[in-house]
């Protein structure tokens, strides 16, 4: 197919295919056009890493999820608390929901449900976590490193909190991502490090 005739079934101009063969410009939006076109996969197009052709005359806008690394249970904030005075608390309590987690983690991993919106963070600023999305928490993982996503309790109290960890200096202390919460320099100690997180639809 030439140039001319690939642009046009395409609805891109032929400039854009000739950037794309010469591998100056490759935006997504034209690589879809083009592989439709073409009834190829836009990564095989891309990259030439995958199978060139598609099970179906249409380009998927799906792809395989991640692995199924285990289930953990969804808990409440203040049966996280718990996990303030122990090192190893029983489970906690009726689990109302299971949620499958993409990531390793230990049998001791739970989620959380995001409450308010100190860890929103401003648009284009990276990763956010709104209220009502899940956090999956591993506890036995307490060591973080600056910027990592922990959830931690407060000194003295059941408080449990979900933040980022600053150390900076020996300094250390929970920045949330909203600009319009302040940090918190109180006292604390790290409950697990957060691995991921899953929004609900």
């Amino acid at each position: 197919m030439t140039q001319p005739a690939l642009a046009k079934k395409a609805n891109v101009s032929q400039g854009t295919i000739g950037n794309i063969e010469s591998g100056l410009r490759k935006r997504p939006r034209d690589l879809l056009a083009i592989a439709e076109a073409l009834n190829v996969s836009p990564k095989w197009l891309e990259t030439g890493d995958v199978p060139k052709a598609l099970p179906t005359k249409s380009v998927a806008n799906v792809e395989p999820g991640p692995e199924i690394r285990g289930r953990v249970p969804l808990i409440s904030w203040v049966q996280a608390g718990a996990w303030c005075h122990a090192a190893d608390p029983h489970p906690p309590g009726q689990v109302d929901r299971w949620m499958d987690c993409p990531v390793s983690h230990s049998p001791s991993s739970f989620a959380l449900r995001v409450r308010g919106d100190s860890m929103t963070a401003p648009h284009g600023h990276g990763k956010s976590y709104p209220e009502g999305s899940y956090i999956f928490v591993d506890p036995e993982r307490r060591t973080p490193v600056n910027g990592d996503r922990v959830v931690a309790c407060l000194s003295g109290t059941d408080e449990v909190t979900f933040k980022v960890y600053k150390n900076e200096d020996g300094r250390q202390w929970l920045q949330p991502l909203n600009p319009a919460h302040e940090p918190i320099r109180d006292n604390f100690h790290i409950i697990g490090i957060v691995l991921g997180k899953w929004e609900d639809g």
